[in-house]
C-alpha cells in the first residue's frame, strides 16, 4: 500500500467522468489553520488521504492517523479499508482537537522572552494569570488582550473614575465600520458564542447572560463633532466582562456591546442567536462561512466608526456621578485602534520603561494619554461628558 497524498481540506465532492472514472474535487486545501478564537478552543480539521494498492498486494489495510503536539497525542483515528489491487481509494479523517493550554506563552517564559498578544477570548485572557509566578521568576512580562478590550476600555475607565470613591457600573460598546470590513476570524468568533451563555459581572457577583440576546441603543457623540447615527448594541463576549472586576472589586455590573451595521444584518444575527438560545441548534459555528459572505455583501452605511464608555459611581460626598467617554473614527482610521496598545507597549520597552514582569490581562500597562498621542496621528476624536447619558434598553 502507498499513501499518494494526505491533504487538509474544507470540503470535497465525488463525481463520475467518462471512462467510467471517478473524480475527487478537493476544495479549500490548506496547510495551516488560524484558530477561530484564542485557546481554549476545539478545531475539527478534515484530512483526505489517497491510497494506492500495488497490483501484487492484497487489498486489505488499516489507516492510522495520529494528531500530535510535540510528544503529546491529541487524537487518534483507525480506519480499516479494502481496495482492489492496482486501484486507488480514499479515506476522510476528521480530527477533534482540544487545544486548552498556554503552550506559546510557556515557551516564551522558558526562553525568557517577552510576550504580547491581541487576544479577545474571555477564558484565555482571564486565565493567563496562572502563569504569573513563572513569568515573574523568569523576569518577563506576558500580556494577554492588548487591544481595545480590555486595554483601551480599562484606560478610559481609569480616566473617568478620577475623583470617584467607587465605581458601580461600566458600560461600553464598539461601533465598527459597515460589516464589509469584518474579518473571517471575527465572524467565526461571533458565530461560536452568539446565543451561548457568557460570564459577566452582574449584581456584584459573577453571573451569566446570553450573547446577542441583550440590547441597548446609544449615540456616540464626542463634543464638537458630528455624532454617529444612533446605534443598536448587543452584548458580546469579551474579557472585560470578567477581568475589570480585578481593578474595581466593588463593581456591581459590567456590560459590553457591539453595534454592527447595517442594522438589518445585526437583527438577523440577533434572531439567529435566539435560535441557539432556544436549543433549536447547538451553535452558529457551521454558518460562519455564510455569515462572512453575507457581511461582506451587506456593507452599506456611513464610513465612520466609534466607541463609548460610561461609568457610574459615587463621589466622596456620597453623590451619584455618571460620566461618559466618546470616540469617533472617520473613514478607515478606526481599524488602527486595536493594535495601538501593542505599539504603546513596544515603545515603552524601547525607551527602557518595560512593563513589570508577570502574566496578566493587559489592563494596567497602557494609559489613555498613550492612546491620545497615537489618536492625534489619525482622524480619531474623543471627548468626555458628565451629563446624563441617554440609553434605551
Amino acid at each position: 500500500m502507498d499513501i499518494v497524498s494526505a491533504l487538509f481540506v474544507e470540503s470535497f465532492d465525488l463525481r463520475q467522468a467518462p471512462g467510467p472514472s471517478t473524480r475527487i474535487d478537493l476544495t479549500g486545501v490548506f496547510f495551516s489553520l488560524a484558530a477561530p478564537q484564542p485557546a481554549p478552543v476545539t478545531i475539527e480539521p478534515h484530512l483526505v488521504v489517497l491510497i494506492r494498492c500495488r497490483p501484487d498486494e492484497p487489498g486489505d489495510g488499516v489507516l492510522e492517523v495520529i494528531f500530535r503536539r510535540d510528544d503529546e497525542q491529541l487524537a487518534r483515528n483507525v480506519s480499516p479499508f479494502t481496495v482492489e489491487p492496482g486501484k486507488f481509494t480514499y479515506r476522510l479523517v476528521r480530527g477533534e482537537l482540544a487545544l486548552d493550554g498556554y503552550g506559546l506563552i510557556e515557551a516564551c517564559i522558558a526562553a525568557r522572552m517577552q510576550y504580547l498578544d491581541l487576544a479577545d477570548g474571555s477564558d484565555f485572557v482571564a486565565g493567563v494569570g496562572v502563569l504569573d509566578a513563572p513569568a515573574r521568576a523568569a523576569g518577563v512580562f506576558c500580556l494577554a488582550g492588548a487591544s481595545s478590550f480590555p486595554t483601551l476600555n480599562a484606560a478610559v475607565v481609569r480616566r473617568l473614575a478620577q475623583g470617584l470613591q467607587r465605581v458601580d457600573t461600566i458600560r461600553a460598546g464598539i461601533a465598527p465600520l459597515p460589516s464589509g470590513g469584518v474579518g473571517a476570524n471575527v465572524i467565526r468568533a461571533i458565530a461560536s458564542y452568539a446565543g451561548q451563555r457568557v460570564a459577566l459581572r452582574r449584581n456584584g457577583v459573577t453571573g451569566h447572560a446570553i450573547a446577542f440576546a441583550e440590547q441597548m441603543r446609544f449615540t456616540v457623540a464626542p463634543p464638537g463633532h458630528r455624532p454617529l447615527r444612533d446605534r443598536l448594541f448587543s452584548l458580546v463576549d469579551v474579557p472585560d466582562l470578567r477581568v475589570l472586576a480585578e481593578l474595581w472589586p466593588e463593581l456591581e455590573s459590567v456590560w459590553i456591546g457591539a453595534g454592527p451595521v447595517p442594522e438589518i444584518w445585526h437583527r438577523a444575527l440577533i434572531a439567529c442567536a435566539h435560535v441557539v438560545r432556544l436549543g433549536l441548534v447547538r451553535s452558529l459555528s457551521p454558518l460562519a462561512p455564510w455569515m462572512h459572505f453575507a457581511s461582506s455583501k451587506l456593507g452599506w452605511g456611513e464610513r465612520r466608526g466609534g466607541m463609548f464608555v460610561t461609568v457610574t459611581g459615587r463621589t466622596a460626598a456620597g453623590a451619584t456621578a455618571q460620566r461618559s467617554w466618546h470616540l469617533l473614527a472617520e473613514g478607515e482610521d478606526g481599524p488602527m485602534i486595536p493594535a495601538m496598545a501593542v505599539e504603546a507597549v513596544i515603545r515603552a520597552l524601547l525607551e527602557g520603561r518595560a512593563p513589570r514582569p508577570g502574566a496578566r490581562a493587559a489592563m494596567r500597562d497602557v494609559e489613555l494619554a498613550d492612546y491620545e498621542r497615537m489618536f492625534a496621528r489619525w482622524r480619531i476624536y474623543t471627548g468626555t461628558s458628565n451629563d446624563v447619558v441617554v440609553e434605551r434598553w
